[in-house]
Formats: C-alpha cells, structure tokens, sequence
C-alpha cells in the first residue's frame, strides 16, 4: 500500500516538472508563438482587416474660392479705365487677329484719350460680331474703303517700341476680352468731327469722345 501510495506521488512529480520545464514558461511566451491549428485559428472578418483613419467632417459651410482665371486671367483690378490700361502688362506676342485690331486702335486714335481708343476697338470689335460685316477683325479692318488709315490693302509700318503701340495692344485686350464698357456701346461706324459724312445723317449717334463721333 505504501509503494502504491509513494509511486503514485513519483508520477504526479514528474508530470509537474515536465511541464514547467517544455519550451519555456506560457506566462512569459509571445503570442504569436503559440502555434494554433487551422482549426483553432480565429475567422477572417472585417473586424480583423486594418482600417483607414475615419474622415474628420466639418460641421461649418466650407466656401471654396471659384477660379476666375478661367475667365479673366489675373487681370487687375482697377478704378477707372486709365488704371487698367496702366496696371495690365504689355503682350509679349499678338496673333494675326489682335494685330489687326491694335493696328486700327493705333493708326485711327494713339492720338486721342484712352475712352476714344477704346471706343474705336470697341467699333471693330461690334464689326466682326455684326453679320452686316466680316466676322473677323482683320476681315472688318481691311474691308475696302472703311479705314483711312489701309492703303493698297497694307498697314502703314508700326513703332512697335513707341508708348503708343504698347497702349494700343493692351487696349485691344481690354476691348477683345470686354474688361471695361466703352461710351461707344454698339456703335458700328465713327468718323471724325471735323468732316460730315452723308451717311451719318441716317445714323443714330451713341458717343462724342474728343474729335471722334459715334454712330449705331
């Protein structure tokens, strides 16, 4: 009875110590070394997928600025029609169109006020846009016998480093895009005030800027 007693007491020792002693301690063992079975191991579910932080919502209006380079490309902003001509860079380049329109802006007016150059794009500028005309500038400022300033269907040779000339390309940006109302409004003819032409006489005036007149 004693040696049953006491072999059982042997036996209960030796399991103890094996397992304390297998593979080091499970207290202190990572869990990641722990081997599980396919069976043992957890399901994949979207709890167990890694996730993206959430999306902070603003609870206030968010105003974003619309792009008006779209419609008007970084053109300043200006007071009156002197200021825009003077704050607004000279083009470095023309097509053969805006050529066409500083050319007459040039040739007919560089010696008026900016109001009458303006005026005098303004009346190309109506031309081309009216189907009583050329529907392009240099269609409307060639045209036979409607600018003075046109010989043998050429322009006159242009200073192209004068003050005048760059004055008249930025006026013929201001009159293409229609950054500011000219006084000519629709007018499509003008002439100057020192002659009488016998058209105008069936014409409505729209403008009088120094010595040039107006009509629609």
């Amino acid at each position: 009875m004693q040696f049953h007693r006491s072999t059982i007491a042997a036996l209960a020792a030796t399991c103890i110590l094996t397992l304390f002693t297998a593979d080091g301690s499970g207290v202190n063992a990572e869990p990641s070394a722990i081997p599980q079975t396919e069976a043992e191991a957890p399901p994949l579910t979207e709890e167990t997928v890694p996730k993206t932080a959430p999306v902070a919502f603003v609870s206030q209006e968010v105003v974003q600025p619309i792009d008006s380079a779209a419609k008007q490309d970084e053109t300043p902003r200006a007071g009156s029609l002197r200021q825009l001509v003077a704050d607004m860079p000279r083009p470095a380049a023309l097509s053969r169109e805006m050529e066409c329109l500083a050319g007459a802006i040039y040739f007919e007016s560089r010696g008026e006020p900016i109001e009458g150059q303006l005026a005098v794009g303004q009346v190309v500028v109506n031309r081309a846009a009216s189907n009583l005309f050329p529907s392009d500038y240099c269609g409307v400022v060639y045209q036979k016998a409607q600018f003075s300033f046109v010989r043998g269907g050429k322009m006159p040779r242009i200073d192209r480093n004068s003050p005048a000339w760059g004055r008249a390309m930025v006026i013929a940006k201001i009159a293409h895009e229609g950054l500011w109302d000219s006084a000519a409004d629709d007018a499509l003819f003008f002439h100057a005030n020192y002659v009488k032409p016998s058209w105008s006489r069936k014409k409505i005036a729209r403008a009088t800027i120094d010595t040039h007149i107006f009509y629609r």
